[in-house]
């Protein structure tokens, strides 16, 4: 070994030196939380349960759309409880919730929430709270995103007991489009009426319903955006002329703070209605829709002669989203159709009928569920539970057949799959996971149209999954002949491979025995 020289001992030192630093550096850098180049953000509550909606099953799924930013991946914290500050003995926690995909995260409430006997002693344990924030990987904590929702597990149990009133005018005291408070066909209720700003201390929306009606309920969305818009302080009017106006008792609202309101009341028969807006968010009113309901049953239809198939309109004109009549009718079968809307449908109108169907198609839909009145799919959820009829459901049809036991059993993907109008190798990937007679001639995997940005999220005990994609696409009751399909059957673009499923749907009800 030789003898070193004083420059190199130096060199050697400053060299360990800088060694033992770097190290300690990489250590303490290991040690800290690593800290991400964007923070975490809130995830949306926008999906479902939404804001005020209410929930039909005591173990509900809880959706929500992803937060963003943070280190590596992402987990969750969900808290539910019926204190508004999370604080009570009835709170639910659940952690470490892993990313469902790149837009939604679920979780199924293994606890159940309190029953409607308990809420009943208790009072007010129908309105719960609930809230979820991200984590990542380095254990940096984002923000608490909130909502609320209301749980009322008996109130899909019957048809509704209600009639669409039909409106003939809408007025208005200030600004346009009235008659967009009353086109409840309109997709997505997007158009709305908006008050003229600033206006007056009041503004009111008055109703000719064409001849004295009696009236029980009334429904209202406004601003679904935003909170900007609406309504704080309101009151229902009734009048003899539509000139002198009568507060109807239970109708009037103060310090409102949701989109969505439904009002019951004792019956009150008129011809003019008036809604009296006193107060409202941001700087002007707005309403996207009403609709106003009378007590009774809607009359039995016409049933058709031979055999027919009966198609629930769930568009909210009451018709089919596409042309589903004329597939059915133009199969080859010698099938006719009755079309009824999803809000005149029940299991009495079906036993009344005086030649049954031999078969129920449930249609899709062209709107997000927290926009409509849900009671008014209560018949259909009869129907999905109880009747004996084949049933198919297609796209809101099949989401209806996983809500029949639980509302949020469908959710918002969080992206639209509108893949019928896009050429056929683009389409979504269908992969059939059980065998069914219901798949003849359907290749394995295969390609169908898509128009939807809604799936079904949980399935009920109640069915089988047949197929899927990235989400559910096919299901089957385990004990009727029910069947479910998120694709489009029967749109007629190139290469739709799911058109047998519809097909031979028809084909399996045609040759079950009659009972």
């Amino acid at each position: 070994m030789g003898v070193w020289k004083k420059g190199e001992q130096m060199r050697y030192r400053v060299w360990s030196c800088l060694i033992i630093l770097l190290l300690a550096c990489f250590l303490l850098s290991c040690s800290r939380p690593q800290q991400p180049s964007q923070p975490l953000t809130a995830p949306r509550l926008t999906n479902n349960p939404s804001w005020d909606v209410i929930v039909t099953n005591d173990h509900p799924l809880f959706s929500f759309f992803n937060a963003s930013g943070g280190a590596g991946k992402r987990v969750y914290s969900i808290e539910i409880d019926t204190a508004k500050d999370f604080d009570s003995p009835d709170l639910i926690r659940y952690d470490g919730v892993p990313e469902g995909n790149a837009y939604v995260t679920s979780r199924l409430a293994s606890t159940g929430l309190l029953h409607d006997a308990q809420r009943a002693a208790l009072k007010d344990k129908s309105r719960y709270y609930w809230r979820v924030r991200a984590c990542d990987e380095s254990g940096n904590e984002g923000p608490w995103a909130m909502s609320r929702f209301f749980v009322d597990t008996a109130s899909d149990d019957a048809f509704m007991g209600l009639i669409r009133v039909p409106v003939e005018e809408v007025r208005v005291s200030s600004g346009f489009n009235a008659k967009n408070i009353v086109d409840l066909d309109d997709p997505g209720q997007a158009t709305f009426w908006q008050s003229t700003p600033p206006g007056s201390d009041t503004q009111w929306v008055s109703f000719d319903l064409g001849k004295r009606w009696t009236v029980s309920r009334l429904w209202m969305l406004s601003a679904i955006d935003g909170s900007d818009g609406w309504l704080t302080d309101f009151v229902w009017q009734r009048s003899e002329d539509g000139k002198g106006w009568v507060d109807i008792p239970g109708t009037s609202v103060n310090g409102n703070d949701t989109f969505r309101n439904i009002l019951g009341f004792d019956a009150v028969s008129t011809r003019y209605l008036r809604l009296l807006i006193r107060k409202w968010h941001g700087y002007a009113a707005q309403i996207n829709a009403v609709a106003i309901y009378s007590p009774g049953t809607p009359p039995v239809p016409e049933a058709p002669g031979g055999k027919y198939v009966l198609l629930v309109g769930d568009q909210q004109n009451g018709y089919t989203f596409t042309e589903l009549a004329e597939f059915v009718e133009g199969a080859g079968l010698g099938l006719k159709t009755l079309t009824v809307p999803h809000y005149e449908v029940s299991l009495r109108m079906i036993e009344g009928l005086k030649n049954k169907p031999v078969a129920i198609i449930l249609s899709g839909n062209n709107v997000s569920y927290e926009n409509i009145p849900m009671f008014e799919f209560n018949g259909v959820y009869e129907i999905i539970r109880s009747s004996d009829i084949p049933i198919l459901g297609i796209c809101c049809g099949h989401q209806q057949l996983a809500m029949a036991y639980g509302y949020t059993f469908a959710h918002s993907m969080g992206w639209e799959d509108i893949s019928a109008m896009e050429a056929p190798r683009a389409r979504t990937e269908i992969t059939i996971r059980k065998d069914d007679p219901i798949f003849r001639g359907v290749p394995d995997p295969f390609r169908a149209a898509e128009i939807h940005g809604w799936a079904v999220a949980n399935l009920a005990d109640k069915y089988d999954l047949l197929a899927d994609s990235s989400y559910v696409q096919a299901i089957k009751s385990k004990d009727r002949m029910i069947y479910g399909e998120q694709f489009h059957g029967e749109i007629k673009v190139p290469d739709n491979q799911g058109t047998p499923y519809l097909v031979n749907f028809l084909k399996m009800s045609l040759e079950r025995p009659e009972k």
